[in-house]
């Protein structure tokens, strides 16, 4: 585990750079509303089993249920949050990495529930975390050995290591941070026409929300319902 205690110390220093307010703590507390429920958006599981029940029981259908409705609301997020122009970048960034954040790990807490993991297990938690990262990005960190294992692996641990809980929290608050700048630089251009830049968060925040969601369909296999 030194390695990933490495990453957590490097990491730390960037986030809190990059965007004060997003740091290790704002990534657990993200995942603790999103399965809590915050706002107009009840818990995860009651959402998802709300699903489940309108598809009749058909667990993969609730799941493909799950995805699309949150693919809406990270368009809706990322249309709203990069309507303004650069002078705004300060206030909206953040912005739309907790809406980000806390709409991915809702998602990605409902695909879970379906599945048959418990919510309130670190180790779940973990897995959600790292599912945030997207496949490639996974499978990239665990080929180098930055990440322990994979998803579905961390959740099914035979025990869970809280030494990983602070690095792996580091590790996905650095990420977010990178997509949504690296996403304001590339659509600078496109926020000078009203709305366009609008247009241009909602597709991408759409898409790569469904990404994630569809690798958590793949990555967390069935489980047995107690």
């Amino acid at each position: 585990m030194g390695a990933i205690s490495e990453i957590s110390r490097r990491l730390a220093p960037r986030v809190t750079e990059l965007a004060p307010g997003v740091t290790t703590v704002f990534v657990r507390e993200a995942l603790a509303r999103a399965i809590a429920g915050v706002g107009p958006l009840p818990p995860a599981a009651a959402a998802a089993d709300k699903q489940l029940e309108e598809q009749r029981g058909d667990v993969d259908r609730a799941v493909h249920e799950v995805i699309e409705n949150h693919v809406r609301l990270a368009g809706a997020q990322g249309f709203v949050t990069n309507l303004g122009g650069l002078v705004t970048a300060s206030v909206m960034i953040p912005a739309n990495i907790t809406g980000l954040a806390l709409i991915e790990c809702r998602m990605i807490a409902g695909i879970a529930h379906l599945r048959g993991y418990d919510l309130d297990d670190p180790r779940v938690r973990n897995a959600i975390l790292v599912l945030l990262l997207g496949e490639d990005t996974v499978e990239e960190m665990v080929r180098q050995k930055k990440l322990p294992a994979t998803p579905m692996a961390l959740a099914t641990a035979p025990a869970h290591d809280g030494a990983l809980d602070g690095a792996l929290s580091a590790i996905v608050a650095s990420d977010l941070i990178t997509k949504i700048a690296g996403k304001r630089l590339a659509t600078s251009v496109a926020r000078r026409v009203p709305v366009m830049g609008g247009l241009v968060g909602m597709g991408a925040d759409g898409f790569v929300t469904w990404r994630i969601g569809r690798y958590a369909d793949r990555e967390l296999l069935p489980r047995n319902r107690r």
